[in-house]
């Protein structure tokens, strides 16, 4: 396996929980807020759950079945897998990668509307900021009453302090162009 995905890590992450079948996985995402780092579609956790499994670094351990729905296989993370789950966590604690935000570019480029408009998109962004910034508090106390250790929500914490320094940022701007001290040359 070339590298690991944040995808593969998740599902890797999970099973080291415990072994699951990816429906499983999915509603663990869900659950645990994981899906706000994460891109997930059920194809991709499928093709996931399988190049990890051909990969050696999970297993299928059971297929069981519910009722009438269909089989679905439970898989557990293998010690290769948790090895390179520890290797790739190691490594994307420490690399700065550089993130090309579309709102940076559009900071770099905010000379283009007149300062009124400026002000008035950077106001209504306050409000968008404000707005997902109390659902993702909200989300945060859901989990923590469930009873998710704190480890677990440590990216929720680093996804508000964004949020709130974008808000910061964006209010300050906002202060600025009103009184005069950001203008257009």
């Amino acid at each position: 396996m070339r590298t690991l995905t944040t995808l593969g890590l998740t599902v890797l992450r999970l099973l080291a929980e415990r072994p699951q079948h990816p429906y499983e996985l999915r509603q663990q995402i869900r659950e645990q807020g994981l899906d706000r780092i994460v891109k997930v579609t059920h194809g991709a956790l499928y093709h996931t759950v399988e190049t990890l499994a051909k990969a050696e670094l999970t297993r299928p351990v059971e297929t069981v079945r519910e009722g009438k729905r269909p089989e679905r296989t439970v898989y557990e993370i293998t010690p290769a897998g948790l090895e390179l789950a520890h290797d790739r966590l190691r490594e994307l604690l420490v690399t700065l990668t550089p993130e090309y935000s579309s709102y940076c570019a559009a900071l770099a480029f905010m000379s283009l509307l007149a300062p009124e408009d400026a002000m008035k998109r950077l106001e209504l962004r306050c409000v968008l900021l404000a707005s997902e910034l109390a659902a993702s508090q909200t989300a945060y106390d859901t989990v923590v009453k469930r009873g998710t250790p704190p480890i677990a929500l440590v990216e929720m914490r680093h996804q508000q302090a964004h949020l709130r320094a974008d808000l910061d940022l964006t209010r300050s701007l906002v202060e600025d162009i009103r009184d005069g001290r950001l203008s257009w040359g």
